[in-house]
């Protein structure tokens, strides 16, 4: 099955993920989470209503949180702290995480790989992923998933290509991140552009496309619990 996984921003993109996605059950879930951009925006009484939301059986993950050392609009104290906030509710709720990662590679590593909560029971995915192989082979060894959007079909990508390429076949996703990172002059993503990243990904492991796409839908399942 065809599933869109729709994330929240902060708290009222949150609001409108989980929204969107009752009204359409059977192909999309909802994520809610701050994302590092709006970290510096959250008040006391957001997190708190971020809590409640998480922990709604329809929300299947949390996210979008992680760092952006990019942009840097949320000062980096801020950024770690709301990262730790998360993960830590995300434990608490026993849902995956979404993480961004945007050059923010070592701190996002360590900060997943070293988590240490009530329980370790910490799971979930790197979103369009733009680390190197290394990174995401330490990550995969701590049970994330990788997954991969329209940057790993460009030759520049090397880091990206070479994980793709090398990872096992369960650790592995493919995503737009639309309505960003579009191909063309207009950059305009869609929900298909999602097949062109399979077929590069296929193409990089010298794989059957279906089989490809048949374990990417598996690990999804797998992540957001579905059941069998």
């Amino acid at each position: 099955m065809a599933r869109i996984v729709v994330p929240g921003w902060d708290l009222a993109s949150s609001e409108a993920a989980i929204a969107l996605c009752a009204r359409h059950p059977d192909w999309m879930v909802p994520a809610v989470g701050i994302h590092p951009h709006h970290a510096a925006e959250a008040t006391e009484g957001d997190w708190a209503r971020l809590e409640a939301l998480a922990a709604e059986p329809a929300v299947r993950a949390i996210g979008e949180i992680g760092l952006d050392h990019y942009r840097m609009l949320s000062p980096l104290e801020v950024q770690d702290a709301a990262f730790e906030r998360q993960l830590e509710l995300a434990a608490r709720v026993g849902k995956p995480v979404l993480v961004h990662d945007r050059d923010a590679h070592e701190a996002v590593t360590a900060a997943l790989v070293a988590w240490e909560g009530p329980s370790r029971s910490l799971r979930g995915v790197l979103h369009c992923f733009s680390g190197d192989r290394a990174m995401a082979e330490q990550l995969v060894a701590a049970d994330y998933l990788v997954s991969f959007a329209l940057p790993v079909a460009f030759r520049s990508a090397e880091g990206q290509r070479a994980a793709a390429a090398a990872l096992p076949l369960d650790a592995l996703l493919v995503e737009t991140d639309a309505p960003w990172l579009g191909p063309g002059p207009d950059r305009r993503n869609e929900p298909v552009i999602a097949l062109r990243v399979a077929a590069e990904i296929a193409r990089l492991r010298a794989a059957d496309i279906g089989d490809l796409v048949r374990a990417v839908a598996a690990n999804l399942a797998r992540l957001l619990d579905d059941p069998v």
